[in-house]
């Protein structure tokens, strides 16, 4: 039996072979055919009902596996900033542990760093952690477009731009599935909001999905590889997006050729026909109560499966794929198989120094006036710290991000440990973080107190990470299930920064959050201001090392800040977050979003997509454009002309002149992160192709380029264009 076995086994392979030149079969082609015998053969060893059991959940984070043939169950962990302490089988994080792991920088904080190579540091850290812990797949990176300020979860998410989405998320899944773990990339598509996220219904034009909201999920898939894909909650032109064979069987698995799985987010599955025939291949979290119960196989990929295909009414052949995908991704990560796992680590000195990194390259100096920063650590003087946040903790906060970190600098703690004797800090909150809550006289009077008497504040607030265990996400500004109300500072900030500024001007004002606030009351009147995001475990001593210059800060804006929420496009132009009327969202502002709608419709924001101050200043010169028939190329010369080394990001946004259809005033294309000393120089080169020219035009359904002038347009933010030409195509 076993030679007849492996006699068939070698047949198939050369029938699979044989399709193929023989020349041209790389080896990682033989291993991928010998792979797909593999699991043919377990497949053809299955029951129905084990193949069923692979394709739900077996508990919160666990899907199911088939012991008898030596098929695990996927353990997942939810964190796209750390990896989680659940042990996969509960919601609860485990306390009293002695290994809590490495806490990253958010998404957004990745995105302000513009550094391609540390989107892949990013992920390695995750993927190693993960592999440490045992876990086999990352639920993230969220590279969902940021549509509007109001997004409870922007601090997960990258940019509102898709070339910056794609780029950097190509870098952290890279990362995360080189140490033999797989991502999983999320939501497809279109959750770009958490108000009723479970019940809305999402209208857009085709060329709005195609020029915006996919591009970073084709990149993750086709450049970055990645293993799985995460279905989003809402509902996309009438049917949910867990269901919808238009996204997961048309797009996904037919026109970009993924060859993964994808997993349902938790709770976003509402029947069994449609997912089992639209594309859905694992249903994760669906009831609550089933869960507590452990009645997994009451899932509607479950027992209900089983019955429709002895029915006849679901062909096995759908089960099989489903099977086969998840097999497939268990052998390219050797859960399968003869190799052996990356072993991992976990809360290395390494890991923590990555974080550090990235929280120094993404915090952003937004203002400085009269060169008020860097501050001088040896000079002699009253340092007034102000603002709840200063002494606040963020890891667990959020939502599914929440991550218990092995410890946690806060801006306070670290400007505590950078300066010397010269330098005496006060701390006073200033404000209390409460339901509902408003200004607090008395932490107020005692904030101006110590201020008055200062000769310095540094202001540490801005906006509120909520912690779900506290039951506080009703009232959270940057948190899952939940939408700011608006962009004005919670908690009487406002009050606050007005009345301090009465009595020391002289003050940095640090803004804590996923995103713009409105900064209308005060930002005239303040010298300098930070957007420090949720800067990971380090951040504390990021900060620091920013405002006393031993960091020449180098981070800019991943989005537009503007002036007010109604300047914003998914306001002015669209609807957020949904139509009164019923649960319909359109999206109105269509292509123009972010700096493409302030742009072209000449709308002055706060701070300019792109925009980062530096305490050093760039030089630059020497724009050539190489135009050929297949690419662009583009080279220009950038010189750190003052005294501190520094790092400049240069971006080229493509203008086009004529157009069939209307198109924004210009759109970024790709990007660099120049490292130069005082006096150096470098001359940047970058590529673009076809597609950096190319629109989608709905009415033909593909994507064009017009014939005709285009302009390139070499800049410091879409709003700081240094060098300029022309090429024609």
């Amino acid at each position: 039996m076993k030679n007849n076995y492996f006699l068939k086994l070698t047949a198939r392979l050369l029938v699979l072979l044989m399709a193929v030149p023989m020349l041209s079969v790389a080896q990682n082609d033989l291993f991928k055919a010998e792979t797909e015998i593999k699991i043919n053969e377990l497949i053809r060893q299955m029951s129905l009902a084990e193949k069923v059991n692979m394709i739900h959940a077996s508990s919160p984070f666990t899907s199911g596996g088939v012991a008898r043939l030596g098929i695990p169950e996927f353990i997942t962990s939810d964190g796209p900033h750390g990896v989680r302490a659940e042990h996969g089988r509960d919601w609860e994080l485990d306390n009293n542990i002695p290994d809590s792991g490495t806490y990253l920088p958010v998404g957004v904080c990745l995105a302000a760093t513009w550094n391609k190579e540390l989107g892949y540091e990013f992920g390695r850290v995750l993927g190693s952690e993960a592999n440490y812990r045992g876990k086999d797949i990352i639920l993230g990176p969220g590279i969902n477009i940021i549509r509007s300020p109001l997004n409870g979860r922007n601090f997960e998410y990258l940019s509102e731009d898709p070339i910056l989405v794609s780029k950097m998320a190509v870098g952290s899944i890279k990362g995360i599935q080189d140490q033999g773990i797989s991502c999983c990339v999320k939501h497809f598509v279109a959750n770009n909001q958490e108000t009723r996220r479970n019940t809305i219904d999402v209208q857009m034009s085709e060329r709005a999905l195609r020029e915006i909201y996919l591009p970073g999920f084709k990149a993750a898939v086709q450049l970055g590889g990645a293993n799985t894909v995460m279905s989003a909650y809402n509902k996309f032109r009438g049917q949910w997006a867990s269901h919808s064979h238009y996204l997961l069987n048309s797009i996904l698995k037919k026109e970009w050729v993924f060859k993964g799985v994808v997993i349902s987010d938790w709770n976003a599955v509402h029947a069994t026909p449609e997912p089992l025939w639209n594309g859905l291949d694992l249903e994760m979290g669906t009831d609550l109560s089933m869960m507590q119960n452990r009645q997994y196989n009451k899932f509607y990929m479950a027992d209900p499966a089983i019955k429709l295909v002895n029915e006849g009414k679901i062909p096995e052949y759908l089960i099989d794929d489903k099977v086969r995908r998840l097999l497939r991704v268990m052998y390219k990560t050797n859960m399968l198989g003869d190799l052996k796992r990356i072993q991992g680590e976990y809360n290395t000195t390494a890991h923590r120094q990555t974080a550090l990194q990235i929280s120094e390259e993404g915090i952003v100096l937004l203002k400085n006036e009269n060169n008020f920063l860097p501050l001088n650590k040896k000079q002699k003087r009253t340092i007034a710290v102000i603002g709840f946040n200063a002494d606040r903790k963020q890891s667990l906060g959020g939502g599914s991000s929440q991550v218990r970190a092995f410890y946690e600098i806060t801006p306070l703690a670290g400007l505590q440990n950078i300066v010397g004797k010269n330098v005496t800090i006060n701390y006073e909150p200033g404000y209390e973080v409460k339901r509902n809550g408003g200004a607090n006289t008395e932490l107020m009077n005692r904030a101006v107190a110590i201020a008055s008497k200062a000769d310095m504040v540094i202001y540490v607030g801005g906006s509120f990470h909520g912690y779900t265990h506290d039951n506080w996400s009703d009232n959270a500004y940057d948190a899952e299930d939940t939408d700011k109300p608006d962009m004005m500072l919670p908690f009487g900030q406002d009050e606050l920064i007005k009345a301090i500024l009465a009595v020391n001007p002289k003050m940095v004002v640090v803004m804590v959050g996923g995103g713009a606030m409105d900064m209308r009351l005060w930002i005239n009147e303040t010298p300098a201001i930070i957007q420090s995001w949720y800067a990971g475990m380090e951040g504390g001593h990021a900060l620091a090392r920013i405002i006393f210059g031993d960091v020449n800060p180098s981070g800019k804006l991943p989005m537009t800040f503007p002036k007010k929420l109604e300047d914003h496009p998914s306001q002015a132009m669209g609807e957020f977050p949904y139509d009164t009327s019923g649960l319909a969202v359109h999206y109105y502002d269509d292509i123009y979003v972010g700096y493409r709608y302030y742009d072209t419709w000449k709308v002055v924001p706060e701070f300019a997509f792109g925009h980062g101050l530096s305490y050093t200043n760039f030089e630059y010169s020497n724009l050539n454009i190489l135009n050929e028939n297949a690419k662009v190329t583009i080279s220009f010369t950038i010189k750190n002309t003052g005294k501190l080394a520094g790092a400049e990001i240069a971006q080229v946004y493509v203008k086009p002149y004529q157009s069939v259809l209307p198109r924004p005033e210009k759109e970024l294309k790709e990007f660099d992160k120049v490292y130069l000393e005082p006096g150096a120089f470098k001359t940047v080169t970058l590529q673009l192709t076809n597609d950096d020219f190319s629109y989608f035009d709905d009415l033909k359904n593909t994507w064009v380029m017009d014939p005709g002038k285009y302009g390139i347009l070499v800049g410091a933010s879409s709003r700081d264009i240094k060098l300029s030409g022309m090429l024609s195509r």
